[in-house]
Parts: C-alpha cells; sequence; structure tokens
C-alpha cells in the first residue's frame, strides 16, 4: 500500500477524521500526566533546587519547535518534488504550532536561565540560533500570508524553509558544536542511548516530551483538515464568482 494515496485530500480528510480523535486523548492524558507528576511529584534538584521542575515544559517545547520546522521541511520537499497539496498545507499548518512552542521554549528558558545564569538572555550558540529559527517562523507565517496564489505561496515558503532548516540543526546541535557556551548539554542524547539525568526527573519528562509529540500531531492534524477546508471553500466561491461573470456577459451579449 502506497503512502501517496494520502496525498489525496479526501482519502486524507477520511484517515486524518478516525487518528484526531486518538491522538487528541493520548495528548491529553500524557501532557496532564507528565506536567502534574514532575511538576507536583518530583524532590527539588540539590544544586537547581525547584526551577529543574521547568524541564517538563522546555524540554518538550523546544524538542517540537526543532522537530517540528524538520517535518515541514520534509514537508516542503515533498511538494517541491512531487507537488502534493496535502504536503504544502501540512507545513503550512505547522508553521504555527512550531511558533508557539518556539515561544513556549524561549520563554521558559529565560525563568530558567536567570537563577542560573544571572541572567534571562545570553548570546549563547543554541540561544542565538533558536531566536532566528523564531523569526524564521515568523516569516514562514508572513510568507503565506502575503502571496495570494497558492501554489507560488507554496513555492516560495518551501524555498524559506530549506534555509531555515540550517538554524533548526544548529538549534539541536549548537552545543556540540560548539564547546564553549553557558547552555548545558543534552539530558536525553538519543544518538548515545546515554542520560545524565536519573529516573526521578527522566520519566515524567519522557511522558511530557511524548504527549507534546501526541499535541503536536493533534494539532497539525485539525490544522492541515481546516486548511483543506478552507481551499475547497475558496475554489467552490472562485467557481461561482466566474458563473456569476460568465452569466453576465451572456446577458450583456443577448441585450
Amino acid at each position: 500500500m502506497s503512502i501517496w494515496k494520502y496525498a489525496n485530500p479526501t482519502q486524507f480528510m477520511k484517515t486524518s477524521g478516525w487518528m484526531l480523535p486518538l491522538f487528541s486523548v493520548l495528548a491529553t492524558v500524557c501532557v496532564a500526566t507528565g506536567l502534574i507528576w514532575g511538576f507536583f511529584f518530583t524532590p527539588d534538584d540539590f544544586r537547581q533546587g525547584s526551577t529543574v521542575k521547568i524541564i517538563y515544559l522546555h524540554v518538550p517545547s523546544a524538542l517540537m519547535a526543532i522537530n517540528g520546522w524538520l517535518m515541514m521541511l520534509v514537508a516542503s520537499l515533498i511538494w517541491l518534488i512531487r507537488r502534493h497539496h496535502v504536503s504544502a498545507l501540512a507545513a503550512k499548518a505547522a508553521a504555527p504550532l512550531g511558533l508557539v512552542m518556539t515561544v513556549i521554549a524561549l520563554l521558559t528558558g529565560a525563568i530558567w536561565g536567570q537563577p542560573m545564569w544571572g541572567t534571562y538572555w545570553a548570546w549563547d550558540p543554541r540561544l542565538t540560533s533558536f531566536l532566528i529559527l523564531f523569526l524564521f517562523y515568523l516569516g514562514y507565517i508572513a510568507l503565506w500570508q502575503a502571496i495570494e496564489t497558492q501554489d507560488v505561496a507554496a513555492d516560495l515558503t518551501s524555498v524559506l524553509c530549506l534555509v531555515g532548516s540550517v538554524f533548526a540543526l544548529l538549534s539541536r546541535y549548537a552545543v556540540n558544536f560548539w564547546n564553549q557556551g553557558l547552555h548545558q548539554g543534552t539530558s536525553v542524547p538519543v544518538a548515545t542511548g546515554g542520560r545524565s539525568i536519573s529516573d526521578v526527573f527522566f520519566i515524567p519528562l519522557a511522558i511530557s516530551m511524548a504527549g507534546f509529540v501526541f499535541l503536536f500531531i493533534a494539532l497539525l492534524l485539525l490544522g492541515t483538515r481546516t486548511e483543506i477546508r478552507a481551499r475547497r471553500l475558496k475554489a467552490l466561491q472562485n467557481r461561482e464568482m466566474r458563473r456569476e461573470t460568465s452569466n453576465q456577459q451572456n446577458l450583456h451579449a443577448e441585450s
């Protein structure tokens, strides 16, 4: 069975119709469990005190801010290569979600940084690349809004997404690229399979991270479905306008 069948808007609407409630329930359960467990039932860290608990919001939001852009990159490449409209609309729907996740990550990082570093902001490599990623999200959304022709907007935003992916990767691996910087290393290095965080903190963090993934997927499905309906509505409106114009021209010709 080919995955490309989901590029058909009708098939996508049918499949996402049953997927959306499933991921919504998973997101609600995991996010609520992870945040409540993490904020209220984990001890304070011996170095960071209670401020360590912000990781249950900061880490998942940063994870989805970066991977949300990478998802947009994949969707944009599919659009540029295969011209599937669902992929372009999915990338468009993902941008506001990624922007919100980036804002949450920046704000929670600033809240954590003040007691740890003595300042809300520092021009650290990862922080700087994350700020640039935020600006790319804004630019991507603005470019979609500025261009009326949907296919042209999809082309230009896809190119912008390719460029912005550099900063998405820098945000993810800046600590590895530069040894200097205030930002700490990754607590859960997936590539090595190890971690620098104990189970008492890691288990609720993992649940919260899973919840944010499910939340992103649920909102992405909802947003893509909304974009497809809006595109259909616009097509119907354009068809009706052409019909009215044709009728008026016929009346003028008869008179």
